[in-house]
């Protein structure tokens, strides 16, 4: 990795780093995705967006890898395990190709475009190694995995950057190796956000105080060992807003391929709007339950800041798109989206008499802790004795394994047929400002999905007190939300607490958030 390995260790030494005071215009983080940094015209439409931000007071850019670029640098990763270098090679030489391209179509002067193809060059035959590397071990180690995959913001930065120079502007890409500080939990890292506001106060601060636009890699950061780490899939919107607390910055606008949030993903839903303003709990609700157009982590760095985010659309700039702010908008109550988890899974534990339900409950909990399963929900069915814990599809396997080695350490060898899968479920989920309001659509789309026959297998209530969930069949997702969102459009009526919400074999519920205010 040579001269990676000191850039990323360097970024440690920002501790010592003097915070510098902010300046009198305003900061603002544009971070913009794969989509809208997919091709060379699509990066001239970044470059006039980001030109009329600057010209409004200091930018500081985020970008994502173009689009696919990551998915193929991932699967070339799976095929050098598999032993496929040949494989491997063909997509790093897509890759190659596509930013060749874009760089043809942007830089005009011959030796900015030497300098960008020198750079990308250069990280490709690193990422052959780091193939071959794998072949040899057949194996891919976390840390291994982290650095193909993030490749691509690698190579989109410096050429975002260099398109902004070859537009008269002011700008230089650097890799978030040098400002966002993280754990060493590979492919999902947390930032350590006092580390990184030091990072950024050193690195970025004289950069912004000298009228230069960095263009940072999004998705990525550095271990205290000096390693890489990604911050997960989607990361660069987690990225935007680290930054954007670190920098205390005005407000932070996600640039994307869609308008803003909708009421209901209008690919499925095509009468969906566009929502104006949400809360913090409420987008994160959104996004924790499979609304594709935020990470799930992006809001927890602002909250405590109140820093307001905007989702926009690159390729529409002149619609004002969806504001995230703590407080969301000023009305009484109201539904405000619909999010849906397509590929999810239901784990059902029945429960012995040896064991009381809250310890079953605290068993799960931690279980899920020690192997970082993230749990969408936890349901106790009383009529049933048993309990329903919701993951995603993809971690099904590794969940259901683990409480049953638990089950069978603390129950003396509990039955393996106590925990059963059903990995063809689908989870939808309700968002508003009240859950009196939610508690009020869910119970009329329980009533029209029974009507079309449509079982509801488990639900589950939010912490957050803003949304409430609905598992199904995945073959009855699309029908489901169709219905739930006429419901939603129809208007909210007051719950009557009289009534019951649920059908009389489901309980009340807990449900465990991604995101703790």
């Amino acid at each position: 990795m040579n001269n990676t390995t000191d850039k990323i260790l360097h970024a440690r030494d920002c501790r010592c780093a003097v915070a510098q005071s902010v300046g009198t215009r305003p900061l603002r983080v544009l971070k913009f995705g794969g989509t809208s940094v997919g091709d060379g015209a699509s990066i001239l439409q970044v470059v006039d967006i980001i030109r009329g931000a600057s010209a409004e007071g200091d930018t500081v850019v985020v970008v994502s890898a173009m689009s696919g670029v990551t998915n193929k640098l991932i699967e070339a990763g799976k095929q050098a395990v598999a032993g496929e270098m040949w494989r491997a090679s063909r997509l790093l030489q897509e890759v190659r190709t596509q930013h060749n391209i874009a760089s043809l179509y942007l830089l005009t002067d011959e030796d900015a475009r030497r300098r960008y193809l020198s750079t990308k060059d250069g990280l490709l035959d690193d990422c052959r190694r780091w193939c071959e590397e794998a072949t040899r071990q057949a194996a891919l180690s976390p840390a291994l995995q982290d650095l193909i995959a993030s490749l691509g913001e690698r190579l989109s930065a410096p050429l975002v950057a260099a398109a902004l120079v070859a537009n008269g502007m002011r700008a230089t890409s650097i890799e978030a190796t040098h400002l966002v500080a993280t754990d060493n939990h590979y492919g999902s890292a947390n930032p350590d956000m006092d580390a990184t506001r030091e990072c950024c106060e050193a690195q970025l601060r004289p950069l912004i105080k000298s009228g230069t636009i960095p263009v940072v890699t999004g998705f990525i950061g550095v271990a205290a060992d000096g390693s890489l780490t990604t911050l997960g899939r989607g990361g660069s919107d987690y990225s935007a807003t680290i930054l954007a607390a670190a920098l205390q910055a005005q407000e932070v606008t996600i640039w994307t391929d869609v308008d803003g949030i909708f009421t209901a993903d209008p690919h499925e839903v095509p009468c969906a709007t566009t929502i104006p303003e949400l809360s913090y709990q409420e987008a994160s609700d959104l996004a924790y339950f499979g609304a594709r157009v935020l990470h799930p982590k992006t809001l927890r760095p602002v909250f405590e800041t109140n820093i307001p985010v905007w989702i926009r659309n690159t390729f529409a700039s002149s619609n004002v798109g969806t504001k995230i702010t703590k407080r969301g908008p000023v009305i009484d109550g109201g539904v405000s989206a619909l999010s849906v988890m397509r590929d999810a899974a239901l784990i059902t534990l029945t429960r012995s008499r040896e064991a009381s339900v809250p310890d079953v409950f605290e068993m799960i909990l931690g279980t899920a802790a020690n192997i970082y399963s993230e749990l969408l929900m936890v349901s106790y069915l009383s009529l049933r004795d048993k309990f329903c814990v919701v993951v995603a599809a993809g971690a099904a396997h590794s969940t259901a394994e683990a409480l049953r080695r638990e089950l069978a350490k603390r129950l003396n060898g509990a039955d393996e047929n106590s925990v059963v899968v059903d990995d063809s479920v689908s989870v939808l989920t309700v968002v508003g400002q009240s859950l009196v309001d939610v508690k009020g659509i869910v119970k009329r789309a329980l009533n029209a999905l029974g009507s079309e026959n449509i079982n509801v297998l488990a639900t589950g209530q939010a912490s957050s007190e803003c949304s409430l969930s609905l598992v199904v069949s995945r073959r009855d997702i699309g029908t489901a939300t169709l219905i739930t969102h006429r419901e939603l459009k129809r208007g909210h009526q007051i719950y009557d607490s009289s009534t019951d919400l649920l059908h009389q074999n489901l309980d009340t519920t807990l449900r465990i958030p991604e995101f703790n205010s």
